[in-house]
């Protein structure tokens, strides 16, 4: 006789994540508005029309909109990673995005802790060159990083996402990183965007 499937029986969709990193997304979320904020007041403002850097407004403005709004799209994937199941978004997109993420600001902020070793041990400049700004921007992004490694074990915990996924984010990164501040500067440049060096 087959047996017959309760509604209780079906598999029950993940829980919502606990408090904690329910507050941890929620920091990220805006974090990324708020960095994306100050991009949109650059150039609302036309902050680099004069000064050093007016020759390379228009490749600025540029990388501006690219950055802010790579913010705001992490300010979604954030968002997303903390409600029940995104309908719209397969849960192994989602967990490919928050690993990128949490890689990419991984990198980005172990660079930062490398130049400032650098400039404190005098291998790339001077420990004079440390001010307290410079070390809340790197604490801030090591922070950031932390936020969205937070949130990446979570969903993945949650939706018992592969490995692959991680190493997919993982690996994605790098070369997302390296596109943004390598690749474009170099088509702006071969645009006539940034002077050529």
């Amino acid at each position: 006789m087959a047996s017959v499937a309760f509604v209780t029986d079906r598999p029950q969709a993940p829980a919502r994540p606990g408090a904690g990193v329910t507050v941890t997304g929620g920091l990220v979320v805006l974090a990324c508005i708020g960095f994306a904020a100050v991009n949109v007041f650059y150039e609302m403002t036309d902050h680099f029309a004069d000064g050093p850097h007016a020759e390379s407004a228009s490749g600025i403005a540029v990388m501006n909109l690219l950055v802010a709004g790579l913010k705001v799209t992490g300010a979604a994937v954030a968002l997303l990673s903390i409600v029940k199941r995104p309908r719209f978004l397969p849960p192994a997109l989602l967990g490919v995005s928050l690993w990128g993420a949490f890689a990419m600001l991984g990198v980005y902020a172990v660079g930062n802790v490398a130049q400032a070793v650098g400039m404190a041990s005098g291998l790339t400049g001077t420990a004079d060159q440390i001010d307290m700004a410079g070390i809340g921007y790197v604490l801030f992004f090591l922070l950031y990083a932390a936020g969205y490694g937070v949130l990446a074990v979570s969903y993945s915990r949650r939706f018992e996402l592969r490995k692959g996924v991680v190493v997919l984010g993982v690996l994605g990164a790098p070369v997302l990183l390296g596109v943004i501040l390598l690749a474009v500067p170099m088509l702006l440049t071969a645009l006539g965007l940034f002077p050529a060096s």
